[in-house]
């Protein structure tokens, strides 16, 4: 067995003797035997030598899925050894009465010498909100509440929303194209979000009223049919509204919460902003502990593994543009180039995935079945699932171990806290 230094890759040379090949060999041919058809032959009565000339690549090709994983479970088991992923198989030797040779390449889980993790030095995150955070929140709450009510007594203006159906030619480059027919579309005229092109061409519209504008899209737009193209679009106005926002007085307070005044409403959500400091603070200050741990181990982690990490991260992103309604597949992106850069977070997280997991071993820090059931609870409430389906559905999937593996995380991740030293922060 070969080892490459630093690493987590490991070689086995296996060879089959050619009596357990020829036995297999003779197996495989007589189930071939059963169901042969050749000329002049009645099915299962072909010689067994025939049937093999005539069909030794299929018959070649079922001996080595037969022997391949059955020896190599046998060689792991003998040495101990665990891969992380299936092996690749090369050098491969088969030939009739002699033994079969190959080797196998693949990786393991490394072996972790834990440093001193208890005791970690970290600074406590601080983070403080102001009352300029309030009017945020209370800006958004009347973004949120607003309406919109028709605009008859004027042209559209800044901030205005025009409702048009857009009849769209593409005029630069030339290519013959479907013309675009988008009915309803919603144009916030002056909108940081809008393009400048439309809110000029639609600016000073009113209902019913027809305008021709063009629209020259960057070559970064998301929409990929429309990158760099230049469209000549003629839009009939079919209304022209404009958004009304509540007075923020006692009367606004019952619209969007449970407060029955303004200082009460004031008063819940400067209790959210300290709930959400205190949660944000406890995350950086986890995360400060995890890097703190991180800088105290260094060790090789199995390509595999940062491959299913890298997979499940470009799949988040992913699955956010779907949720945004933008179809990947015409986004521009070089979906080769971010999996590059994303590789050493990757790393990194393959890293502290196996450090936790050393660490509660060491620490028995097991998760238990109370411990899961919570957690499924609380991920059934915030997907709006009974416990019973989620249980049921991560059960049918396989994936019902990541749940134990992310409490046990947990758990030695609130043992690491329960031992590091902090300096106490100074609010001020």
């Amino acid at each position: 067995m070969a080892t490459e230094a630093n690493s987590c890759v490991r070689e086995l040379e296996i060879e089959i003797p050619a009596e357990a090949v020829e036995r297999e060999t003779e197996r495989v041919t007589r189930e071939f035997a059963r169901h042969a058809h050749l000329p002049g032959f009645r099915p299962g009565k072909a010689p067994a030598e025939l049937v093999r000339r005539r069909f030794w690549g299929d018959i070649r090709s079922e001996v080595l899925h037969a022997l391949i994983p059955s020896s190599l479970e046998n060689a792991f088991r003998e040495r101990n050894l665990a891969p992380v992923a299936d092996p690749s198989i090369a050098e491969l030797n088969f030939e009739p009465q002699k033994p079969l040779r190959f080797k196998a390449t693949f990786e393991i889980l490394p072996e972790i010498q834990l440093g001193d993790y208890k005791g970690l030095e970290a600074e406590p995150a601080r983070i403080q909100w102001t009352e300029e955070d309030l009017e945020r929140e209370l800006e958004a709450l009347r973004e949120r509440a607003a309406v919109f009510e028709a605009v008859e007594d004027r042209p559209s203006e800044e901030g205005d929303t025009v409702v048009a159906s857009l009849l769209g030619v593409i005029t630069e480059p030339k290519e013959k194209r479907e013309p675009l027919r988008l009915e309803d579309v919603q144009v916030q005229v002056g909108a940081e979000s809008t393009l400048e092109a439309f809110s000029h061409g639609l600016r000073g519209t009113r209902a019913g009223e027809e305008r021709q504008f063009s629209v020259a899209y960057p070559e970064n737009y998301p929409e990929a049919g429309l990158a760099g193209r230049t469209v000549a679009f003629t839009a009939r106005v079919k209304a022209v509204r404009r958004k009304k926002l509540p007075g923020l007085d006692d009367a606004f307070a019952p619209q969007v919460s449970d407060a029955k005044t303004l200082e009460e409403l004031k008063a819940k959500l400067r209790e959210r902003l300290e709930q959400a400091r205190a949660q944000r603070e406890k995350e950086l200050t986890r995360q400060r502990l995890l890097e703190a741990l991180l800088a105290r181990h260094d060790f090789p982690v199995p390509e595999a593994l940062v491959d299913r990490q890298l997979d499940a991260r470009l799949e988040r992103q992913v699955r956010g543009l779907l949720a945004q309604g933008v179809d990947p597949r015409r986004v521009e992106v070089d979906w080769a180039k971010l999996r590059r850069e994303q590789r050493p977070a990757a790393v990194r997280e393959v890293q502290l995935g196996l450090l936790l997991e050393r660490i509660a071993q060491v620490e028995n820090l097991e998760p238990t079945e109370e411990e899961i059931s919570q957690e499924i609870e609380r991920l059934a409430r915030d997907t709006r699932q009974t416990p019973e389906a989620l249980r049921a559905r991560l059960t049918k999937e396989g994936t019902l171990g990541r749940i134990s593996s992310a409490v046990r995380s947990e758990k030695v991740v609130e043992f690491l806290l329960s031992h590091a030293r902090f300096s106490a922060p100074d609010r001020g």
